[in-house]
């Protein structure tokens, strides 16, 4: 990255970081990939590129609950990368945020004050899902770089304008399902492009958890009242209620504010599945499930499964998927997505790859041998090398994880003026078919999306 060699012009924080990325959508800049021996150029270039406080990124978060405290404690890992200001609805959060990043940092309960900040170049929101949209589309247009916790959106409907905000602003956008940087999903993507599986027609994923943590019954601090929580910013446009606890601190339970376990999870399955496959996402959705066992006021199932539809592309043929999320699985743990062709299988998580090929005809395969002989070609066929019928790929040890991945793509978009590859486009496309597997859920009925388009239909 070029600077002014000159002594007598030095370059300002500001107008160092801000002439990054300026107008990169609106020049049509391409979405950037990181292969492994590219992402290690890129972060040591990062490093190199550090030179005075003048070349560093100053970030703030925006909900600094535990997904936005971990999207915060990754992002300043990246080399280049500070933390200037926090905001969240409750007191106790901005207390540790001083502890955790400084007492400097500026806090603030209104992220408004945040996004008014000249020191601020780029936001995380990790707030609840249905402020999502409405912060990320305020902070695009104020000049700032956006990281937005999955899914993007809280309805559909609130897509296409995130959408053209990020298009209209000019400035990085990126959906934080951070699978999608991962090794795993990057060695997954090769394999499908050579054609590893042959022609695709079934994918399924799965996500398991058995614990009150994994099925969101997370603590209530001691402090939480209407003095340590501003509950009318916390509720914003949903509807007016009392002050509840559990609504703010286990808000993934409630429809007005989360999207339950499509929304929170399925997301990352899609997000991951469209990388690998080039798709833009299926046409048909379908659901089935039910609160099963953790009945305690949620108003959203523990038990999911939904059924996906993809037509044909330039990238794949059809296929179906299938996908489901128990928060009530006795084995616990298992999470994977899994695509079958007609010539192998591969099973892929954000650190590995397995993948399965089919066998030739075995030579005590009754039917074909007899057939071989009808041909009299039996005599004559020759054998051949076969590859191994199961090949596993692993991420190195040492492996900074996907979380790391992602950031260093998020801000590499950031410094160099490209988009990324998980943009707003990319983000509806995975949150829309999550989002409408609620709504086929709730309403019991077939939802019909285009997926080219963005749009029900």
């Amino acid at each position: 990255m070029k600077r002014p060699e000159s002594p007598r012009h030095p370059q300002t924080r500001r107008s160092f970081v801000g002439g990054l990325a300026a107008g990169a959508l609106a020049a049509g800049a391409s979405p950037v990939l990181l292969s492994s021996a590219e992402r290690v150029r890129r972060i040591t270039m990062l490093r190199q590129e550090v030179r005075s406080p003048n070349d560093r990124i100053q970030i703030a978060v925006i909900g600094a609950g535990g997904m936005g405290t971990a999207d915060a404690d990754t992002a300043v890992r990246v080399p280049g990368v500070e933390m200037v200001a926090a905001c969240d609805v409750y007191e106790g959060r901005l207390q540790a945020a001083r502890e955790r990043f400084g007492a400097s940092i500026f806090t603030s309960r209104d992220y408004r004050e945040i996004l008014a900040r000249d020191d601020v170049d780029a936001v995380i929101v990790g707030t609840p899902d249905h402020w999502h949209q409405r912060i990320s589309v305020e902070a695009l247009r104020a000049g700032k770089a956006v990281y937005c916790e999955k899914p993007m959106v809280h309805r559909i409907e609130e897509g296409q304008e995130l959408v053209r905000a990020e298009r209209e602003s000019g400035k990085t956008f990126q959906v934080g399902s951070q699978g999608m940087s991962s090794l795993g999903n990057e060695k997954a993507k090769e394999l499908f492009e050579q054609g590893a599986i042959g022609e695709l027609n079934y994918a399924e994923g799965f996500w398991a958890r058995n614990d009150p943590i994994g099925a969101w019954q997370y603590a209530i601090p001691d402090d939480a009242s209407e003095e340590t929580v501003d509950w009318d910013r916390f509720l914003g446009a949903a509807p007016r209620r009392p002050f509840d606890p559990l609504r703010i601190f286990r808000w993934r339970n409630y429809r007005d504010y989360g999207t339950g376990v499509s929304g929170d999870l399925f997301v990352h399955l899609f997000s991951s599945l469209h990388f690998v496959t080039s798709s833009v996402g299926p046409r048909k959705i379908m659901a089935q499930g039910g609160l099963r066992y953790w009945k305690d006021g949620r108003e959203v199932p523990d038990v999911l499964l939904g059924m996906f539809d993809y037509p044909e592309s330039s990238a794949h043929p059809a296929f179906n998927l299938s996908l489901r999320v128990n928060f009530v699985d006795g084995t616990s743990g298992s999470t994977f997505l899994r695509l079958v062709g007609n010539e192998g299988a591969m099973d892929v998580t954000w650190t590995e790859v397995v993948l399965r090929r089919n066998k030739l005809t075995a030579a005590d395969d009754v039917f074909s041998q007899m057939k071989a002989d009808e041909m009299d070609a039996v005599l004559e066929e020759r054998k051949q090398m076969l590859p191994p019928a199961e090949s596993l790929y692993v991420a190195e040890d040492g492996y900074l994880g996907a979380h790391f991945d992602h950031f260093v793509n998020f801000f590499t978009g950031l410094r160099e003026g490209r988009a990324v590859a998980e943009s707003s486009a990319f983000g509806l496309r995975a949150a829309a078919p999550a989002l409408a597997c609620n709504d086929a859920f709730f309403e019991d009925r077939i939802v019909r999306w285009d997926p080219q388009e963005m749009r029900l239909t």
